[in-house]
């Protein structure tokens, strides 16, 4: 098939989405409980960006498929996303592999309806596994016709394959986990940092792993932002994902409501402070902000999927620098203020793209904004902008010239499941 077939099978696919719409929405309610108002954004935006593969026409019509003509690259996808998970099939598709799909278990009836959406487009150059995750990763480890695997999910899950991806000489794409660092500096916009901050962290119930999750705050201002912070979070509605009015509603995973009790539950026994929420009903966590952390609580060091802002203070740009490096993911930072925080941005932030590492890399992060909404730093990701991250949020296995390396950094997945012809 042409690299121009792809491409219009993928504006196919756009046309799909946006015909499909209502029905993701109600699905995507159905199965995972996000918002009516996230979900009918999201297919909009899905939709939106895979018309951007239009712009990368040059760097890729090219490039041929990592294990040669009909090899097949096998993708396991998160549960948090309805429509943003065909931007990650296609920017495989389009360098000509074949896709094999594994959906969370969570989102039975979004895969099923996408499924439909692909067959008559796409035919079985891109098809879904209907099996479990351990038996799709041992599956694909065996298949001498799948030359890479992609994970989105968790590092703890995906690293004890290491050994086996090294005997097997095959390739791993993994986007995994962030806990990030979210710094505001005394110069900073507060209306832009508040508006970046209600965005970024309430989206989705707070279940994305680019959302902010340690908020770090200058002593200065401290008190004066989190008045601000917990009236703007007072005003979010709770409740029925399937109502227009809601904004918030429960988190899909009972794993991450355990983690998010044991989390507010130390916090408050080593001195933190909840100003508004902290009210769990079933999978329903209400909108949370919790003053006075302090880095060794669990709140932030583990990763926060929930509804939950765990906040801190600091005094010098050079004290928080080292307290946001000093964790095991490096997803995304977000920076606001003036000249500290330029400096502070470009301490934070690591190379433009993916590269080989002597081991994991930590204190560096794959994407940093400064003064900007994530909206816009992570316009056109996975088509025209490479993410990805460091430490144990993102890492490349592969096997070149004989040899295993790891590599961490930005990505992108059609150029790592591709080669120059």
């Amino acid at each position: 098939m042409s690299f121009d077939k792809r491409i219009q099978k993928i504006h196919e696919l756009s046309q799909a989405l946006r015909k499909n719409k209502g029905k993701i929405v109600d699905l995507a309610v159905r199965d995972l409980c996000f918002t009516v108002k996230d979900n009918a954004k999201e297919v909009d935006l899905a939709a939106d960006r895979l018309l951007m593969f239009d712009e990368v026409t040059d760097s890729l019509k090219e490039r041929l498929p990592l294990g040669g003509t009909g090899s097949r690259v096998s993708l396991v996808l998160s549960y948090n996303g309805s429509a943003w998970v065909n931007t990650a099939i296609t920017s495989i598709f389009v360098v000509g592999n074949k896709v094999t799909v594994k959906f969370s278990s969570k989102a039975p009836h979004v895969m099923a309806l996408t499924e439909s959406m692909y067959q008559p487009i796409f035919g079985r150059d891109v098809v879904f596994y209907k099996g479990s995750g351990k038996t799709f990763l041992e599956e694909s480890l065996r298949s001498p016709e799948v030359s890479t695997v992609v994970v989105f999910g968790f590092d703890a899950n995906v690293k004890p394959y290491q050994a086996a991806f090294e005997k097997t000489g095959k390739k791993l794409v993994f986007e995994g986990p962030g806990q990030d660092p979210f710094i505001v500096f005394p110069d900073a916009d507060l209306g832009l940092a508040l508006d970046d901050l209600m965005a970024s962290k309430f989206a989705y119930a707070g279940q994305t792993c680019t959302a902010p999750k340690r908020i770090f705050i200058h002593q200065s201002i401290y008190e004066e932002f989190l008045a601000r912070f917990v009236e703007r979070v007072k005003r979010l509605v709770v409740g029925d994902p399937a109502d227009t009015k809601t904004d918030v509603s429960a988190v899909a995973s009972d794993l991450a409501v355990r983690r998010l009790r044991t989390q507010l539950k130390e916090a408050t026994q080593e001195g933190g402070e909840i100003l508004t929420g902290g009210r769990i009903e079933g999978n329903l966590v209400w909108p949370t902000v919790v003053k006075n952390c302090t880095d060794e609580m669990l709140g932030m060091k583990e990763e926060v999927f929930g509804p939950v802002a765990f906040t801190t203070t600091f005094l010098t740009g050079e004290e928080v620098i080292g307290r946001a490096r000093n964790h095991k993911y490096g997803l995304r930072a977000a920076v606001h203020g003036g000249e500290q925080a330029q400096k502070a941005a470009a301490a934070l932030r690591g190379e433009p793209y993916c590269h080989p590492v002597p081991d994991y890399t930590f204190g560096k992060f794959g994407t940093v904004s400064c003064n900007e909404p994530r909206s816009a730093s992570w316009k056109g990701a996975f088509i025209v902008k490479a993410v990805g991250g460091y430490g144990y949020s993102g890492w490349i296995w592969e096997t070149s010239e004989g040899r295993f390396q790891i590599k961490q950094g930005p990505k992108l997945l059609s150029l790592e499941t591709s080669e120059a012809a």
